[in-house]
């Protein structure tokens, strides 16, 4: 049985026509959630673009994580480097049960310098110019200037960034040249190709609908005929609040996310297209899901945010679909997480998970037989969520960086299911109960969530070194 592995960033859940949205287009991957075992409780470990991947791709938890300084990238932030040396990819793992492999990626932050991202596949493909990624070499002053013209006078955002992204996306002469669609053209035709009698495992990355929200207009003017093209630079990058914006803004801001959404879902459709077409569906295992979401607005909020882990941020789209129909159709309750997505994989194919493999089989849940989590716990930066059933419990679990205001919140979800009202104040009792099990599961997970990184410093002449180049390591 063949594996592909779908991951996009920073999808809402509950922006999908699957999971309940009614006014959102999402037919390739509602026809896809109809073969497959919808799971409604699944949520993130540790967050977010990089340590999603760590956890994703090694089936290892990374709460709490373990922090080091990173000289050759600008994100500063708890768990985002590389993959450690010990660690064990599911391409690694995979390759050695002759599986072919291969890595298709427009996730500029996984191939910066001193990330291992590509560690252990056969092939790999990375589709370059989102975000920052400094592909083109172009004027940024020339832009700035298209830019200025197209919003008609309004601000523009001067964020060195953007500007880079338009610079990428200056050669963009149609749909077919989004970072979206060229990363599922590029599966869709390796997978056309493919003739070995080897079983494969594809892995795609997909960077939208991570802002900056600017799809093709045609997809925006499904949900708003009247938006125009300097509308949706008006805000294609939001300020962290609403009361930043006009009441436009937001409105042009959520019809330029929604048409992110039908943008990604044309595109995964293409490559489940391709999958059919080429009679492999009828023996792949597919597994869909995202890194994390976004606030929309909730609580005046826009964006993810390292104290924002509500259900809005932390919360999954996962589909698994089993070339049988196995639990096609079922939506399935229980708390599962990133790192069950690896051993769940691998019991499908039939195949035992690496030893430093912490993640659980996802798959009896779906059979009926139980065997979720009691609780979810989720980590962005130095704050720390634990979810049961009932509550959803937010504080930090580490020293905060300096002059920061310490935030505590805590969700009723019986009474208040959109994570809207703050009651902590309401409930110290169940506050003190939650901290201490959430200190509880940090001090069992943090002699597990260290590893080392010997390969990245070799030859550099120091301990340690993000800097060094990435290099091929299957030490257990």
């Amino acid at each position: 049985m063949n594996l592909l592995v779908i991951v996009s960033d920073t999808l809402r859940w509950d922006y999908l026509g699957c999971y309940g949205n009614d006014w959102i287009e999402t037919p390739a991957l509602d026809r896809l959630a109809a073969e497959s075992a919808l799971f409604l409780d699944a949520f993130a470990e540790g967050l977010p673009t990089i340590p999603a991947r760590r956890v994703i791709m090694t089936g290892r938890n990374i709460v709490p994580f373990a922090y080091r300084p990173q000289a050759s990238d600008q994100v500063q932030l708890h768990g985002w480097h590389p993959l450690f040396d010990e660690d064990v990819t599911l391409a690694e793992h995979l390759r050695e049960h002759d599986y072919v492999s291969a890595f298709f990626n427009d996730v500029y932050h996984m191939m910066k310098p001193g990330k291992n991202f590509h560690r252990g596949f056969d092939c790999w493909f990375w589709i370059r110019g989102q975000e920052g990624d400094p592909y083109a070499l172009r004027d940024p002053a020339r832009v700035r200037k298209e830019l200025r013209r197209a919003a008609a006078g309004r601000p523009v955002d001067p964020r060195a960034w953007v500007i880079q992204h338009l610079v990428n996306r200056q050669s963009w002469r149609g749909e077919a040249d989004t970072s979206v669609a060229q990363v599922m053209r590029a599966a869709a035709d390796w997978l056309r190709g493919y003739t070995l009698k080897n079983p494969f495992y594809m892995h795609v990355e997909c960077f939208d609908p991570h802002e900056p929200w600017d799809p093709p207009l045609k997809y925006a003017r499904k949900y708003d005929p009247k938006i125009t093209a300097a509308d949706i630079l008006d805000g294609h990058i939001p300020p962290g609040h609403v009361r930043q914006m006009t009441s436009r803004q937001v409105r042009n801001c959520l019809t330029a996310y929604a048409g992110e959404v039908t943008l990604v879902d044309r595109w995964v459709g293409h490559l489940l297209d391709a999958l059919r077409d080429s009679g492999h569906d009828r023996d792949t295992l597919i597994v869909f899901t995202s890194d994390h979401g976004c606030m929309l607005t909730e609580q005046g909020e826009m964006h993810k945010g390292q104290d924002r882990l509500r259900n809005q941020c932390t919360r999954l789209p996962l589909l698994i679909r089993h070339p049988k129909r196995l639990g096609a159709g079922k939506r399935v309750s229980g708390f599962v997480q990133h790192q069950d997505i690896m051993p769940t994989a691998l019991a499908l194919l039939g195949l035992a998970a690496p030893k430093r493999c912490l993640g659980r089989n996802m798959w009896p849940l779906v059979e009926g037989k139980g065997g979720g989590r009691r609780h979810a716990v989720s980590a962005f930066g130095p704050y720390a969520c634990i979810r049961t059933r009932r509550w959803n419990y937010v504080c930090p679990w580490t020293e905060l960086p300096k002059g920061w205001t310490p935030r505590i919140d805590l969700y009723d979800l019986a009474a208040d299911p959109r994570e809207l009202t703050n009651v902590v104040a309401d409930h110290p009792d169940v506050a003190e109960e939650l901290a201490a099990r959430l200190e509880a599961d940090m001090k069992h997970y943090a002699p597990l969530t260290s590893g080392s990184f010997q390969s990245l410093a070799k030859g550099s002449g120091h301990s340690f070194s993000f800097d060094a180049l990435p290099r091929f390591d299957r030490r257990r």
